[in-house]
C-alpha cells in the first residue's frame, strides 16, 4: 500500500513539475527555429529589435536607426507585433503625468 502511494506521488509531481517545463522548452525551440530576417523580437534582456541577418547561432538585430547588435539565437524570448503608428506616437499625449508637472 505504501508503495502505491509513493508511485502516485511521483506521478503527480511529474505531471505538475516536468510536463509544463517540457512544453515551455518545446515552444522555445519552435520559436528559435522559426525566426527569420524581418521578424520583430524581444530578447530575454528586454531589448526590442528587428532581425536583419543570421549567422549560425547568432542573429543581428536592428535596435535603433544605425544601431545593429549581435545576439545569441537562444536569447530571443518572443516575437512581437508592433502597432502601426506606435513609433510615431507623441509621448506627451500619454497622460501619465499629473497636470502642472
Amino acid at each position: 500500500m505504501d508503495g502505491l502511494v509513493f508511485i502516485i506521488l511521483i506521478a503527480v509531481m511529474w505531471a505538475v513539475l516536468l510536463v509544463p517545463q517540457q512544453r515551455r522548452v518545446k515552444r522555445q525551440k519552435e520559436l528559435i527555429s522559426s525566426l527569420a530576417v524581418g521578424d520583430d523580437v524581444m530578447t530575454s534582456g528586454g531589448i526590442y529589435g528587428t532581425i536583419t541577418g543570421e549567422d549560425d547561432d547568432d542573429l543581428f538585430l536592428l535596435v535603433s536607426e544605425g544601431v545593429e547588435i549581435r545576439i545569441a539565437r537562444g536569447a530571443v524570448a518572443t516575437k512581437v507585433e508592433f502597432e502601426e503608428g506606435a513609433a510615431d506616437a507623441d509621448p506627451s499625449d500619454a497622460g501619465d503625468a499629473p497636470d502642472g508637472v
